[in-house]
């Protein structure tokens, strides 16, 4: 390999205990930890791994192309060295990779956000060239003498998937290619081949610069508001039109300036921060969308009325739009199957959230999972976060925001539920 001195390994100090939460919440970081429990053989010393990388008992991690180490200790504090292997691209590959990285600026602007774009590993798939471990690619290799993944290799892999969580390129490194080289081959092929200038147009530079003292500055750019504007006063003399309801009219108008700030504050945010675009809302979603702070009862019962809702039910699709637009409305009213890739993450995610013996007992319907001791439940959105919920008087009622993995869902949905409700 090539490149910078240093770039062919990185060193990662200990990681603290991982006590109450799990050990990865980006969808990279699950698809490493399913390669893991997928292919092991005995599900008990994955458990173990597990539990002994919740202790803290894994040392520095070393990475570098094909390998990761580190020296894991047992519970009695004997130490062993625990190796994975994982086969390194080869250099053809990295080329086809590399080129099909540069043709979406996308990828490279997700990659510098330190963030695996999705579909650079679906490109790269569709050509043979896999970046994500799959069934039995992770090779393990403990000089406890276990032939298959131990204790020790899966703590490891564990250990890693928190890594991988924080930072996409130690993944390509193990790959094969370190993050100083892979910026580099990215920006050489990036650079634009250098052709003969075409003859300049419009006006030459100097006379410009001199004709700037009689040309008007520009304006200062102007600063995003911090928070909707109001719609101006509709109290006039003249009476409204025929089917005109002033109040009706002042909350749209109001509405639509959220909507706006809402929108404007999206587009100035980072690629990677963006949520996902709303396309399309139903006239059902728009008519809970224009009840939140609606100030008329009047006008929310024709929301109501309209949407195929009654008052109760628009109170709770409101509650849910306030906390997550129309994903929290979906997860509200949509119940539906994980299946495939999906419900593994999701059945990884429960796995890890908890400790063996801190597990809650959950039933499982769909994309809700409830438990079973006490009024509470979690929802996997089509995003792949989860959703709190609390029951009250027989209904399940959104209790918070959207956590990224189970385990911080239930404990929010358990203590709205033993709060006193209104």
């Amino acid at each position: 390999m090539t490149g910078h001195d240093g770039d062919a390994e990185r060193t990662f100090a200990a990681l603290p205990p991982a006590h109450g939460r799990g050990f990865a919440q980006t969808w990279w970081g699950l698809a490493w930890l399913r390669a893991l429990e997928d292919a092991a053989l005995d599900s008990g010393q994955v458990k173990s791994g597990r539990r002994i990388a919740r202790a803290g008992a894994v040392g520095a991690v070393s990475v570098r192309p094909g390998r990761i180490t580190a020296v894991v200790q047992d519970r009695d504090r004997t130490a062993h060295r625990a190796d994975v292997l994982l086969a390194e691209l080869s250099a053809e590959q990295w080329d086809r990779l590399l080129d099909m990285a540069v043709e979406r600026a996308g990828h490279v602007a997700a990659l510098l956000d330190r963030e695996m774009p999705p579909h650079l590993v679906e490109d790269a798939a569709s050509e043979g060239i896999e970046l994500l471990p799959g069934l039995g690619d992770l090779e393990p290799k403990c000089d406890c003498g276990a032939w298959d993944h131990c204790g020790h290799t899966a703590a490891l892999c564990y250990q890693v998937a928190r890594l991988l969580d924080q930072d996409p390129f130690v993944l390509l490194l193990m790959r094969g290619r370190g993050e100083h080289t892979l910026l580099e081959d990215l920006q050489d092929r990036s650079a634009a081949p250098v052709e003969e200038a075409p003859e300049p147009e419009g006006v030459d530079a100097a006379e410009a610069y001199a004709a700037g003292d009689i040309l008007p500055p520009l304006p200062e750019t102007a600063e995003m508001p911090e928070k909707p504007g109001s719609p101006p006063s509709l109290d006039t003399e003249a009476p409204p039109g025929p089917g005109v309801d002033p109040v009706a009219v002042r909350h749209l108008a109001a509405r639509t300036a959220v909507e706006a700030h809402r929108l404007l504050a999206d587009a100035l945010r980072r690629p990677s921060e963006r949520p996902a675009a709303v396309i399309g809302l139903t006239a059902a979603q728009d008519a809970v969308r224009l009840a939140v702070d609606a100030p008329d009862p009047a006008l929310t019962e024709r929301l109501a009325d309209g949407s195929g809702r009654d008052p109760q039910s628009l109170a709770e699709a409101t509650r849910a739009w306030r906390l997550g637009g129309a994903e929290a409305l979906s997860v509200l009213e949509e119940e539906w199957a994980p299946s495939g890739d999906t419900l593994a993450r999701a059945r990884a995610a429960l796995d890890s959230a908890w400790d063996e013996d801190e597990r809650p007992s959950l039933r499982a319907e769909g994309n809700r999972w409830t438990a079973v001791d006490a009024p509470a439940q979690v929802r996997l959105g089509r995003d792949g976060r989860w959703w709190p919920y609390r029951q009250e008087r027989e209904r399940w009622i959104v209790a918070g925001p959207a956590a990224l993995d189970p385990a911080t869902a239930l404990s929010s949905a358990e203590l709205s539920s033993a709060e006193p409700q209104r």
